[in-house]
């Protein structure tokens, strides 16, 4: 059954709180987008185009290099939000948005975002909350960039793929590319494959044709604390 936008909104948890009528005019505010996989929603240095709340799907938020290598800062999914930086301050989008999967986005323009920012305090405090939420994964990123191995970076993605998928292998339809778990953590495709390798020589992994087995997930914890 399909849903009306307004019970579509009121499942995003910017606007969970806000009473019913709130909820209706903020879908008569947004526009909601279909974008296939692999598809930019937006650039880096663009102007803002507004608040970004996923349906269904997935994105990639990433910087890009000079040199080309990505970083990617976040992978977003349904329920989540993003460009908020570029929506309270003004500025320019701060980062690329790649689609991972079909996905479906709500987009509120920035002037409407801020008069419902100051219409209704309970958006306001759901908006600081958001920011507050990034603010501590980015710490967390800058503490994996600046203290962690690649060994120990690529181990802690595992658990967390292995945990997203509820079990102790990653099949290889939902695992990321070498290329990919090198943008996510910070370096270079060869690394990546020289982790990999030496995680599986100590037995700590498993590489099958179709997905990859955390053997020893004890040690696996401990090499993403190294």
């Amino acid at each position: 059954m399909l849903k009306t936008p307004d019970e579509i909104v009121g499942q995003l948890p910017y606007f969970a709180a806000l009473d019913p009528s709130a909820r209706a005019r903020v879908a008569q505010a947004a526009i909601r987008r279909a974008f296939p996989a692999n598809h930019l929603i937006f650039g880096e240095g663009e102007p803002c185009a507004g608040l970004y709340m996923i349906e269904e799907g997935s994105v990639r938020i990433f910087r890009t290099a000079l040199d080309g290598r990505e970083q990617v800062l976040q992978v977003l999914g349904p329920g989540q939000s993003f460009n908020e930086v570029a929506v309270f301050d003004g500025g320019p989008n701060p980062a690329s948005v790649i689609t991972i999967e079909p996905t479906v986005v709500w987009i509120i323009d920035r002037v409407t975002m801020q008069n419902l920012l100051r219409t209704y305090p309970a958006l306001a405090e759901a908006a600081v909350k958001v920011l507050a939420a990034r603010l501590r994964h980015l710490v967390d990123l800058v503490e994996d960039l600046s203290f962690r191995s690649v060994t120990a970076r690529l181990a802690k993605l595992l658990l967390q793929q292995a945990d997203a998928a509820r079990s102790d292998s990653v099949a290889r339809a939902t695992l990321l590319t070498q290329q990919e778990m090198a943008a996510r953590l910070g370096t270079v495709r060869e690394m990546v494959g020289r982790a990999l390798k030496a995680l599986a020589d100590a037995g700590v992994i498993r590489m099958e044709r179709h997905r990859i087995v955390i053997v020893d997930r004890a040690r696996l914890e401990e090499k993403a604390k190294l």
